[in-house]
């Protein structure tokens, strides 16, 4: 009632606000400033002055929107639509790069080179998918007649100008990455680098062998440190800001209706002769598909209670699978072309090579069987002794499988056992099996599956967004979100996000949060904004510039930092000093043991007692038999290295030469081709006025 009255007070000035309005509506129609406003408001964007317009940056959204439902039956998700968006946006400015560098360098096509396209020795994909003769080759005549065919001169100008466009397309990126190349040394170095491995020998001392509390240092080093790696400390414009989400999972009284929704078709569907239709024009969120099912096939619900009596002509359910409602009608049944099998089973896990583990493994699965035989349950003993952690969590339960499946010495002890006996110890590749058959398929069935999801309703929906619209306004009175957010037992929650960052944590990715966050100032409220499970009401915490985050704000990350170099250079110049009397006097010199690190690579830079360090590596990588190098200062350690052995591989094959050639050249154009368009972009005028349209 609060709100009611507080918004009758304020109905006089809403009034005023809306009269004026009008009449600033009635000025610019008078001055025509309404038609400038119509023409600006066109356009999502721009690059360099050529417009982006709303119509096909709306076109090639709602294809690609429309491409996930055809594929899904379900409409896009609200976040994949804003990635949708941006990925659809980015593509049409870069198009648009592409397309003035195009003019900027007179390329163009002539009409030999489309003529070539369609008619010479390779033409063109579009060309042999189109009018192909199922051999890979064109069938000339299909497209003679196709050309010629005056009701279809419009969509032959549209693959003309569609090849035309490849063509184009093509000699800019000709002119891009032919000056990529790769060289025969480059080809065997990459290969050296590939399949190169060395063992070595090396001493080293981890950081943490010095206490803290033995190095010292004072304000003006951690600020010597802090103005020496600036750089490091940039960071975007950002904002922190508190939400709560209220979920838009269905009540119970939305399922309720679902549920509802089926039982009152149910005589509809039993009566039908066209199954296919009825899904369809009825709104099943399953199509009909014209096969068998066993019940392996099927959702242990739905094959439960289908398999329970199955007879042509029933129709099953309501039943609820996974987040959908299911009626079911049995349309057919027929004995199995392949068998399947319920079965559970206790697994004793052990190694092959291991003969004392196959043994304890083997008399563990046979001190269970005979409790089992003596009557104790399957399910407990199952959860209490299987090594198969998942299926202990249902008591030993694999469902439903076919032949196939499972091991070779599993699968044919199980479809050989009797339904109810226990066998084993059956023995596999994993240990030792007990296994119960529980049932076997003697039929599969054809089936409509009329399947509608449980979402929520429109009324559920609303509801919520009320309450949240309910939270922001009172909080726009109280000034305080987070205790309105506690008068309604909603959980506030904070985070800080940089500009343009995509993904926000707990959140994932909202355009329209992000378009809200860079409008904003401190202190303002956001509309509530839909996610695809949730609704979220925020609030703007904070606000912080762009540039060097300030000394007392990371100091708590240099102090770490700093110790640690200050450590690094105590122990290099200790290794340095024993180094200088020979590698093999060192370790015990500086009071520790020497290790050694055997088949490292690039593809292996694990070293025993130091982790994943690349340096390690590059270094060792880069030594020969026996060399010996200098100090080293890690990620964590200070080390020497001395290469025991070197084995290098046999020398490449032409197989090899090839294949290295073609990636290297391959990933070397995708860089160029990355870096050109970037460079494109950092000098264009690129305007999105998206946020204008998609609030």
């Amino acid at each position: 009632m609060g709100m009611m009255n507080k918004m009758r007070d304020r109905t006089k000035v809403i009034l005023w606000i809306l009269i004026f309005a009008f009449g600033v509506i009635w000025v610019l129609q008078d001055s025509g400033g309404l038609d400038v406003i119509g023409s600006l408001g066109t356009n999502v964007g721009s690059v360099n002055g050529d417009p982006i317009t709303f119509e096909e940056y709306s076109l090639a959204v709602d294809n690609q929107a429309r491409t996930y439902q055809n594929q899904t039956g379900n409409t896009m998700p609200v976040q994949m639509l804003d990635q949708t968006r941006d990925r659809i946006f980015n593509q049409l400015v870069e198009d648009k790069l592409r397309m003035q560098e195009m003019q900027r360098l007179g390329l163009d096509v002539a009409d030999l080179e489309i003529l070539d396209m369609v008619q010479g020795e390779n033409p063109h994909p579009i060309i042999t998918f189109n009018f192909g003769d199922g051999e890979g080759n064109v069938d000339r005549a299909l497209l003679q007649n196709f050309i010629e065919n005056p009701d279809r001169q419009l969509d032959w100008i549209q693959i003309e100008e569609f090849l035309r466009g490849e063509r184009r397309r093509s000699k800019l990126d000709g002119l891009i990455t032919g000056t990529v190349r790769v060289s025969a040394a480059e080809i065997d170095a990459e290969y050296q680098q590939r399949n190169r491995k060395v063992d070595v020998r090396f001493v080293s001392s981890r950081f943490t062998s010095i206490p803290d509390d033995s190095i010292s240092y004072d304000d003006s080093d951690l600020r010597r440190f802090y103005n020496a790696h600036k750089d490091e400390f940039k960071r975007k414009r950002s904002y922190t800001f508190s939400y709560v989400t209220i979920s838009k999972n269905p009540t119970a009284g939305d399922s309720a209706a679902v549920l509802s929704d089926l039982e009152s078709i149910r005589e509809s569907l039993a009566s039908t002769q066209e199954d296919s239709l009825f899904l369809s024009r009825n709104g099943s969120e399953r199509p009909y598909v014209d096969v068998y099912f066993k019940p392996n096939e099927l959702d242990d619900v739905l094959a439960d209670a289908i398999f329970e009596d199955a007879a042509v002509g029933t129709v099953v359910g309501p039943l609820l699978s996974g987040n959908q409602a299911h009626l079911i009608k049995i349309l057919d049944v027929r004995e199995p072309v392949d068998p399947a099998i319920e079965a559970r089973h206790i697994l004793f896990r052990a190694d092959e090579d291991d003969d004392d583990a196959q043994k304890s493994a083997r008399d563990e699965a046979n001190e269970i069987l005979g409790k089992l035989r003596d009557g104790e349950t399957f399910a407990v003993l199952a959860r209490l002794h299987s090594d198969d952690p998942r299926s202990a969590s249902r008591g030993g339960s694999l469902g439903w499988f076919g032949k196939g499946r499972m091991p070779d010495g599993f699968n044919d002890a199980a479809f050989k056992a009797p339904i109810g006996r226990v066998i084993g110890p059956v023995k596999t590749e994993s240990g030792y099996h007990i296994i119960e058959v529980i049932d076997r398929a003697e039929i599969e069935v054809k089936i409509a599956d009329f399947a509608l999801s449980l979402r929520a309703s429109v009324g559920t929906l609303n509801r919520v967004q009320e309450e949240l619209d309910d939270l922001l306004y009172f909080s726009s009175e109280s000034g305080d979100f987070e205790e309105e957010a506690g008068h309604r037992s909603l959980a506030v929650r904070s985070v800080q996000v940089e500009h343009e960052q995509r993904f926000i944590p707990g959140i994932g990715n909202s355009r329209p949060l992000m378009n809200f966050l860079e409008t904003a100032s401190a202190g303002d409220l956001s509309e509530v904004i839909e996610l695809d499970n949730q609704f979220l009401a925020v609030t703007v915490d904070e606000i912080k510039p762009d540039g060097v985050r300030p000394f007392e704000e990371v100091r708590s990350q240099i102090e770490p930092r700093l110790r640690n170099q200050i450590k690094g250079e105590l122990l290099a110049e200790r290794m340095r000093d024993a180094l200088e009397n020979g590698y093999d006097g060192l370790a015990d010199a500086i009071g520790t043991t020497e290790r050694t690190g055997e088949n490292l690579s690039f593809s292996n830079m694990i070293v025993d007692g130091i982790g994943r360090d690349p340096e390690f590596v590059g270094t060792a990588m880069g030594l020969s038999q026996g060399a010996v190098s200098n100090v080293i200062v890690g990620m964590n350690s200070v080390y020497v290295i001395k290469i025991e052995s070197s084995v290098e591989p046999a020398p490449p094959t032409e197989e090899d030469r090839e294949q290295i050639y073609a990636q290297l050249l391959s990933r070397r154009q995708n860089l160029l081709r990355n870096q050109w368009i970037s460079t494109l972009r950092d000098q264009a005028d690129i305007i999105d006025s998206r946020r204008l349209f998609l609030q």
